[in-house]
C-alpha cells in the first residue's frame, strides 16, 4: 500500500479520503514540521501533502527516493523548487480556484476599506475605553469613493479587485506585463507602466506571483513614485515589497500607510511596522474562509489520489514531467484501496 505523508493536517473533511486509499501519516504537529522531521515521518512516502510553509530543495527531495507528488495546500508554489522537482521526475501541484481568487480579492479591499477609514485604530481606541463621547475631529478617514485605484498585477485576483472598484466609481490604472483588454471594457481600467501606476494612484494594490522578475520590485525607487497621500496593500507575496524602504516611506511621511497581509520574512513581521498606527498587519489570511479551505484540501487530495493510481492530477504545475513517467508501473506498485 502506496505511503503518504500530509506535513501539517488541514482544515475540513478532505483527509479522511487519503486515509481510506493509502497508509497515511498526518502530522499530529500545529507548526510547521522540520526538514529532519518530515524526513523520519515520511521517508517512504510515495505522495506528500505539503504546505507553503514547507521549503522544498532537491536536496530535501533526494530524502524521499520513492516520492512521485507532492500536492502543494497553496496557490503559490514559491516554497518548491519547481526545477528540481521536474528533473527527478517529480509532480508538483497546487490548489488555485475561483473560490481562492474570490477570497484574496474580497480580502484586499477588507484592507483598503479598513486603511481609509482608520477602522483598526478606532477598534483599539474603543476597546481601551478612551471613546467619550462623539468627537468632529477624531479618526478623520480617507474617501474611497471616486479615487484612483492602482492595480500591480491584473491576473484573476487583480481583475476581481478592479471589478469591485466599480462600486466605488474608482478611476483603476493598472501594471501589467500583457494587456488585459476584457477587464478594460468591464471596468474602464487603463494600462500603464509601473511608475504612471504608483504616481498617479490614491491606493496601490499587489497582486503579482513571487518570481525572480517580481521579488522586491516594490523597492525604494518605486516607492518614491507614490504620494504622500497614497496608501499600499499587499495580499501577495511578502518578498515582493522590500519591507526596509517601506518603512523608511512610513516613517518619513513619503506615503499614508500599509496594510501587509504577507510579509517578506515570514512567519516574523518587520517590528517597526508593528508599533506603527497608520499600518494594518494580518498572519496570511486573505483566503482563509471555511469555503475556500474546505475547497483547496479538496484539490490536494485529489491530486495525489490521481497521481499515484496513475491518472494525470489537475493543476500540474510541471507538466513536462507527465510523459516522462511510467504511469502503468506507478499504478501497479502504488495504488491499493483498503
Amino acid at each position: 500500500m502506496a505511503k503518504v505523508l500530509v506535513t501539517r493536517r488541514i482544515p475540513g473533511n478532505a483527509l479522511k479520503r487519503l486515509e481510506e486509499a493509502f497508509d497515511c501519516v498526518v502530522s499530529q504537529f500545529d507548526r510547521a514540521l522540520t526538514a529532519q522531521e518530515m524526513i523520519e515521518m515520511g521517508r517512504e512516502a510515495e505522495g506528500i501533502l505539503t504546505l507553503l510553509t514547507d521549503k522544498w530543495t532537491g536536496e530535501l527531495m533526494d530524502k524521499f527516493p520513492n516520492l512521485k507528488i507532492l500536492s502543494n495546500y497553496a496557490v503559490g508554489f514559491d516554497n518548491i523548487d519547481i526545477d528540481a522537482a521536474t528533473k527527478r521526475e517529480i509532480m508538483v501541484c497546487n490548489t488555485p480556484s475561483e473560490e481562492v481568487n474570490e477570497a484574496v480579492a474580497e480580502f484586499a479591499w477588507s484592507l483598503i476599506l479598513s486603511l481609509s477609514r482608520r477602522v483598526v485604530e478606532a477598534d483599539e481606541f474603543s476597546r481601551k475605553g478612551a471613546y467619550h463621547g462623539w468627537e468632529p475631529d477624531v479618526f478623520l478617514g480617507r474617501d474611497v469613493y471616486g479615487k484612483t485605484l492602482g492595480i500591480v498585477g491584473l491576473g484573476r485576483i487583480g481583475a476581481m479587485v478592479a471589478r469591485r472598484a466599480k462600486g466605488f466609481n474608482m478611476n483603476v490604472l493598472y501594471y501589467n506585463r500583457s494587456r488585459n483588454e476584457e477587464v478594460e471594457k468591464e471596468t474602464g481600467a487603463k494600462m500603464h507602466p509601473i511608475e504612471h501606476v504608483l504616481g498617479e494612484s490614491d491606493y496601490v494594490t499587489i497582486h503579482l506571483p513571487l518570481t525572480e522578475e517580481t521579488r522586491h520590485l516594490i523597492n525604494s525607487e518605486k516607492i518614491g513614485f507614490m504620494k504622500s497621500t497614497a496608501y499600499l496593500i499587499n495580499t501577495a507575496r511578502g518578498a515582493v515589497v522590500v519591507e526596509h524602504a517601506l518603512v523608511e516611506a512610513l516613517h518619513t511621511g513619503k506615503i499614508a500607510g500599509a496594510a501587509l497581509d504577507v510579509h517578506e520574512n515570514e512567519p516574523q513581521m518587520n517590528p517597526e511596522m508593528m508599533q506603527m498606527e497608520n499600518v494594518i498587519l494580518t498572519p496570511h489570511i486573505a483566503s482563509a474562509t471555511i469555503e475556500v479551505r474546505e475547497k483547496m484540501g479538496e484539490q490536494a487530495v485529489d491530486a495525489i489520489l490521481k497521481a499515484l493510481k496513475g491518472e494525470k492530477p489537475e493543476n500540474l504545475v510541471n507538466p513536462e514531467v507527465w510523459p516522462t513517467l511510467h504511469l502503468a508501473d506507478i499504478s501497479s506498485r502504488t495504488f491499493s484501496s483498503r
